[in-house]
């Protein structure tokens, strides 16, 4: 959730930048480099613990031996095919043999 809220605040960031930098006449290429500028060293000098807290979950889901991520609609999935397949036991795991 940090990760979403990090990314929302420097799109909004880069957006407001984007309007006010075309408000000023830049032009919408040169607008649009320095909001991203500014955008990022605004995030980067008062959103610390927010932007380490995006970094910290990043990290926890790409680490290596994590567990993959399931939604309700997978899981709901994963135990229908369990309840037809006579092989499998309630936790998803297959009785080969």
């Amino acid at each position: 959730m940090a990760f979403l809220k990090f990314t929302l605040l420097r799109l909004a960031l880069v957006v407001a930048f984007f309007v006010a930098c075309m408000y000023l006449g830049l032009g919408a290429i040169l607008s649009a480099i320095v909001a991203a500028i500014l955008a990022w060293c605004v995030t980067y000098l008062f959103f610390r613990s927010l932007r380490d807290e995006a970094g910290a979950t990043l990290q926890r889901r790409f680490r290596e031996g994590a567990p993959p991520r399931r939604n309700a609609l997978e899981h709901d999935d994963a135990a229908a095919e369990d309840a037809l397949d006579p092989r499998t036991s309630g936790d998803g795991a297959r009785k080969d043999g």
